[in-house]
């Protein structure tokens, strides 16, 4: 019989009529002669209750209680769909992370998926038709419950894909993948199509419709990831291996991060004990650097650096620790800038990109700072307020 897994994001399961919708198509899909695992996220805005909850009581939660804590809201979730599933005639069973065998390592708030035993799917589909997972939680070695981050519950479904040899659909509330964000730049169009490593690239440098997780998940498990508008007849996109793909554009799609934040590090010695510090305590802290540069001359040493605006307090806090051992250290942190970036399996074998770009930027008196790039991408750090017109610009000098 025919396997499927289906994910949906809070959004599409925010209310009990949602859910209810949602129940009456797999029943649908059941009814075709398919086994679906089905990955759900949190109902709307519950997880940020939970957060709001917690920062009521304490600004120091353990970690393994907050996750505890975080994990409840998926439950929920499923306990509701198996339940309408079950009164309209199919046969489904609810099943939290710890439950489905996903097991994890890492930090309790930000684990990876270390292993999922499939035969448990395939016992549980022999009295199920329906298998309702809790997405963004596992369980670690220490029988400790754990959640994934940011777009865990997009990474459970993609693993559970692999681990069952499947394809991997994603539904929310978009109804694709856009060459740049509709809300951004109103005549975007979608895309049919996308690479792997395109749809890698868009999702690390601000696309926010699917994580970079799930999608290097997929590709090196060669899943296909399908991303549409839960319960539309609107086509969606496809994402999957370069070598499927016959067009090869030289800029596929427009990025524009703006939860990204720009950290000026200034110390008036070259000291290369602060900087082994500071890397140890960003590891430690599960802190991710992105555009990085340093500057080292007679009058000492400054670094610059950008991070997501989810680290921001963690990482005030190794900078205020190091302050205490490096006496004359300064920091300052930015939100004032965004990054633009451009991406396209295409500039692998296409000269100029790069020139195009920055001339671009120039002519529309677009100011740019840090600049980094990679075989098919090209990304800029700009002033927060030319955000909108660098994308217009762009978009259209490339006639994306």
């Amino acid at each position: 019989m025919e396997r499927s897994v289906l994910k949906f994001g809070g959004s599409s399961v925010s209310d009990f009529i949602k859910i209810k919708n949602i129940a009456g198509m797999l029943k649908q899909r059941v009814e075709n002669g398919e086994q679906l695992i089905v990955v759900v996220s949190a109902m709307g805005k519950t997880t940020d209750q939970l957060m709001d909850n917690v920062s009521s009581l304490t600004t120091q939660p353990k970690e393994q209680e907050l996750a505890l804590l975080l994990t409840t809201g998926e439950q929920q979730t499923v306990s509701y769909m198996s339940m309408v599933l079950n009164d309209i005639g199919v046969n489904a069973r609810a099943m939290t992370g710890y439950q489905a065998g996903i097991k994890t390592v890492g930090h309790h708030l930000k684990s990876r998926i270390a292993e999922i035993n499939p035969e448990t799917f395939n016992q549980a589909f022999e009295d199920n038709d329906v298998l309702v997972i809790a997405g963004f939680q596992g369980v670690n070695e220490d029988m400790e419950i754990t959640t994934l981050g940011r777009g865990g519950s997009d990474t459970t479904a993609v693993a559970l894909a692999a681990s069952n040899n499947t394809p991997c659909e994603i539904y929310t509330d978009v109804d694709g993948v856009y060459a740049t964000d509709p809300r951004v730049y109103k005549d975007a169009k979608r895309l049919e199509y996308v690479s792997y490593e395109e749809m890698m690239e868009m999702s690390a440098l601000g696309a926010g419709v699917l994580e970079t997780r799930s999608v290097e998940l997929a590709h090196n498990y060669n899943i296909p990831l399908y991303l549409g508008r839960t319960l539309s007849n609107v086509k969606g996109t496809w994402i999957m291996s370069q070598t499927e793909l016959l067009e090869k554009k030289a800029v596929t799609g427009v990025a524009l991060d703006t939860h990204m934040m720009h950290v000026t590090i200034s110390y008036p010695l070259p000291d290369d004990r602060l900087l082994t510090a500071l890397f140890n305590k960003l590891e430690e802290g599960a802190v991710n650097v992105d555009m990085i540069s340093q500057i080292v001359n007679l009058e000492g040493l400054q670094m610059s650096f950008t991070f997501k605006d989810t680290d921001a307090i963690q990482l005030t806090k190794i900078l205020e620790s190091l302050t205490e051992q490096f006496n004359a250290l300064d920091f300052k942190i930015n939100e004032d800038y965004v990054k633009i970036s451009l991406i396209g399996s295409g500039m692998r074998d296409m000269s100029g990109v790069a020139s195009k770009a920055f001339i671009t930027l120039i002519e529309n008196d677009i100011e740019f700072y840090q600049t980094t790039t990679s075989e098919i991408s090209i990304s800029c750090v700009i002033d927060a307020d030319n955000g909108k017109r660098a994308v217009s610009a762009l978009y259209q000098a490339f006639e994306i």
